[in-house]
């Protein structure tokens, strides 16, 4: 499922063009190294099974919690605006989030907890 969330974040124009390759996964950056916007995916749990058919596991959900990090607040405001789109196309909803400022390093932060249901892939 990262790499699911992943090449589907990427491949939008709008977070190709102001993230770049900087989408990492459970990696927060340096204060000191935020340049630009950075995109961290970080599972909040493992899959969890939730749904089951003859006797097998089908349907499983996934907790995630998305950061955007940058130095411009509406660089970072609009991505996690487009970060919520991509996340609600490919199946997700949201829970919560937060949005907050440090004045000390200059970095906005906006982060948000996304949960869905999928079904198993096929072995």
């Amino acid at each position: 499922m990262l790499w699911k969330i992943y090449d589907a974040l990427i491949d939008h124009p709008l977070i190709y063009d102001k993230v770049g390759n900087r989408i990492k996964f459970y990696e927060y950056p340096e204060t000191g190294d935020v340049s630009g916007v950075f995109i961290i995916i970080d599972p909040l749990s493992p899959p969890k099974p939730v749904g089951h058919g003859d006797n097998k596991r089908i349907v499983y959900e996934y907790f995630y919690q998305i950061d955007v990090w940058s130095r411009d607040m509406d660089d970072t405001a609009i991505v996690m605006e487009t970060v919520s789109d991509v996340m609600w196309k490919i199946g997700f909803g949201e829970t919560d989030g937060i949005d907050e400022y440090d004045k000390d390093t200059d970095i906005f932060r906006q982060a948000k907890r996304f949960i869905g249901r999928f079904e198993k892939l096929k072995e």
